[in-house]
């Protein structure tokens, strides 16, 4: 991300039991989560690409920063990056691999991983993907991806740099499935195409509010030390889901090619565990049922 410093601030919302968080990349999901966790009583220090956001940001309460990471990345930036870690008990990296060039996701977060190291960072709490399972028609579980400095996967690997070898802070890895929600209606996702394939692959999609409930509550009662899948507990075949967010928005319906009933493909992401761990209970389990709330 090239890092400019300039930063907006806000009075933050404090409380002694309340762990400040800085949010690296407030984007649809950094932002929706910052800003509930400034409701909670964090205080909540953000970081965003586009200076358009920063008035929105602060309006929120969050402390605004302009920082983009890439080629650009310098002294300045790393100053700041350091200085905003010193400030908070809980760094949420929510940076998608999409910001990154092929094969270039570690490369990009390696700043902020030495920043990490370096500025005694207590708690990491990395925003990855259900993407790292391979798309094989069974049950994936945290543990059918392992996240290590050498992995195939760019996401792997990138996970893999913020599980501390030596115990220097507390990590947890969230995968998150399809995200949609607000303004991010599955209906838009494939309408109006035709021939599509894996009419019968199972969706695996969480809705915002459920990611954001589960994201601040693995802060409020620190659960540290996890990897966990984080999707909604149903998955409807993509031939019966996809057209009915279609109609529902109005839109032309997708068109999948014939499959036989039997043949089945593509994975489906077992949440199980970010269930018996969190007392969290998720709001929209049933996908279909959720398109209301898009």
């Amino acid at each position: 991300m090239t890092s400019t410093h300039s930063g907006y601030s806000a009075s933050p919302a404090t409380g002694a039991d309340f762990p400040s968080v800085l949010v690296l990349g407030c984007g649809w999901l950094g932002m929706a989560l910052a800003r509930s966790l400034v409701q909670a009583g964090h205080r909540v220090i953000g970081t965003t690409t586009t200076p358009e956001n920063l008035p929105a940001m602060v309006e929120a309460g969050i402390e605004a920063h302009l920082m983009r990471l890439g080629s650009d990345f310098g002294p300045a930036a790393d100053e700041l990056l350091h200085r905003l870690l010193r400030q908070a008990d809980v760094l949420v990296l929510n940076v998608p691999p999409r910001a990154a060039a092929a094969g270039a996701y570690p490369t990009l977060l390696r700043p902020v991983h030495r920043a990490v190291a370096s500025a005694g960072t207590r708690h990491v709490l990395f925003v990855s993907s259900t993407s790292v399972y391979p798309n094989e028609p069974r049950l994936m579980r945290e543990n059918d991806a392992v996240s290590t400095r050498d992995a195939a996967s760019d996401v792997l690997r990138a996970e893999g740099h913020f599980v501390p070898r030596y115990g220097q802070w507390k990590s947890t890895v969230v995968r998150l499935g399809g995200l949609f929600g607000p303004d991010r209606s599955p209906g838009r996702f494939l309408a109006g195409r035709h021939g599509l394939e894996q009419g019968n692959a199972p969706v695996n999609l969480v809705h915002l509010t459920d990611v954001v409930g589960v994201l601040a509550s693995i802060i409020r009662n620190g659960l540290w030390g996890h990897t966990l899948n984080v999707c909604a507990a149903q998955h409807p075949r993509r031939r019966d889901f996809y057209p009915a967010a279609a109609e529902f928005l109005k839109l032309e319906s997708p068109v999948f090619k014939d499959e036989p009933e039997h043949f089945v493909s593509g994975k489906i992401i077992d949440s199980s565990q970010v269930r018996s761990l969190l007392s969290y209970q998720f709001q929209h389990d049933d996908v279909v049922a959720a398109l209301e709330f898009c």
